[in-house]
């Protein structure tokens, strides 16, 4: 007798599919989801199934392959197969062979699920293989969300042999007299689940009989602490976030008043790619160094005076940009710079975004550049040299802002304009100037 009821009460408990939904179920031939393909079929669900050879067991992964292209044919559903060059795949990449497979698999479970219009990709994982995944994360270092395991529903994943232990499945299918091939590498101890699975889990069962039955217990737990964590995290991301234009800000004084801080922080942060690391590098600065940044692949997290300053990178980098005496207009970034040249000493006023120039002092070809570090200029009405980075602190200029602002930079590599700023004063328009050359900056 097969556990239909058990089965299809687990479906509908978990939400995991609907009886008019169209599966793709990850077939390897082995007992567990062989059982899963005869559950399927017994509880009438519609389904197709999708088979991997890796190619890196020979014969045996031919076999494999054949044996779940009968498999299908016997249950009168849809059958998809691929080969892999998993070993190459694994080179290209630098990855393990494991995590290699792995990525070639459910790429391609996805790209077939699409492909056919399947609802869900149904996977046969276990209570046991539940238990190994903790213990794994364990080894490795998790957070809260390491300690779940496996759920039943993740995204278009389904998971619906997970209320079956390993030993009552293999039950199942000597009851039933099904066929099913094995894996050989699954009795090899050089894999870190396999080690866990031959080795560890047992000296567990040893400790406690119903090891099982203890962390599915276990696991309901660690789920509803982790969804009582997530609804906190959503009322402080309302509370705490505010949106500036394309920044997200958070008051300084509001996050050092978060307990637990670091835990709590992680989590507002970790969608953005920030780790637990960078997060205590933050904390440790948040009282010592305003105008540090903390960078990831894609975000940028600014601590300034009295907040944190979160937006998206920017990873085009702005080239420098030459401009000849005989130009125009050039384009810098998202300003367009024009150059008018006037034989009278005209002087622009009440218009910060353009600029009157001794043009006898110019040196062709000049340059639209961002700033670095090492830039000064003297401040026009002013006589002594000022660092770039103390003018525009001066200006209350932030940090991750002062990259936008467009330097024109004269042929001998003085700084000429700050750009919507200020002029230099070595540049300015005097009795003596014969001609001007004014240049007028405008956001395209």
């Amino acid at each position: 007798m097969l556990p239909v009821k058990k089965f299809t009460d687990f479906i509908e408990q978990n939400n995991l599919f609907t009886p008019d939904s169209v599966l793709l179920a990850a077939v390897s031939g082995g007992m567990d989801s062989v059982l899963m393909v005869y559950l399927l079929k017994s509880s009438g669900y519609n389904f197709g199934i999708a088979h991997c050879n890796f190619r890196l067991r020979g014969d045996e992964a031919n076999t494999d392959q054949e044996f779940c292209r009968q498999l299908a044919h016997q249950h009168n559903v849809p059958f998809h197969t691929i080969n892999f060059d998993t070993l190459n795949h694994a080179a290209d990449k630098k990855i393990s062979v494991q995590m290699a497979a792995r990525e070639l698999r459910y790429q391609w479970f996805e790209q077939i699920k699409q492909q056919y219009n399947y609802s869900a990709i149904a996977l046969a994982h276990h209570q046991n293989d539940a238990i190994e995944t903790i213990l794994l994360n364990l080894v490795r270092g998790t957070g809260i969300a390491g300690m779940h395991g496996i759920l039943p529903k993740n995204g278009s994943l389904v998971r619906p042999l997970l209320f079956l232990t390993r030993d009552e499945i293999a039950e199942i299918i000597k009851n039933n007299g099904m066929s099913y091939v094995e894996d050989s590498s699954n009795a090899s101890v050089k894999y870190a689940r396999n080690k866990l699975r031959h080795e560890v889990v047992p000296k567990l069962r040893e400790l406690n009989p119903a090891l099982e039955s203890t962390f599915e217990k276990n696991l309901e737990h660690f789920r509803e602490m982790e969804t009582l964590l997530e609804l906190r995290i959503a009322e402080l991301k309302k509370e705490l976030f505010t949106v500036k234009g394309d920044e997200i800000h958070l008051h300084t004084d509001a996050v050092k008043k978060l307990k637990p801080q670091r835990l709590l922080l992680f989590k507002l942060l970790q969608e953005y790619g920030f780790n637990e690391t960078t997060v205590d590098d933050l904390i440790a600065a948040l009282d010592k160094h305003p105008g540090k940044i903390f960078e990831v692949a894609y975000f940028k997290l600014i601590l300034d005076r009295d907040k944190l300053i979160l937006i998206k990178k920017n990873n085009i980098k702005q080239e420098e940009v030459n401009v000849a005496a005989t130009d125009n207009a050039i384009n810098y970034g998202n300003y367009k710079l024009t150059l008018l040249h006037d034989d009278t000493p005209l002087i622009v006023k009440d218009n910060p975004m353009a600029a009157s120039v001794d043009a006898d002092r110019l040196v062709y070809p000049l340059s639209m550049r961002a700033w670095q570090q090492s830039d000064s200029f003297y401040p026009l009405g002013m006589k002594t040299r000022k660092k770039l980075s103390d003018f525009f602190i001066s200006l209350k200029i932030p940090l991750h802002k002062k990259s936008e602002v467009p330097l024109l930079i004269n042929g001998n590599g003085e700084i000429i304009w700050v750009g919507g700023c200020r002029l230099d004063e070595r540049y300015k328009v005097t009795h003596n100037t014969k001609k001007v050359t004014i240049f007028e900056l405008y956001l395209i």
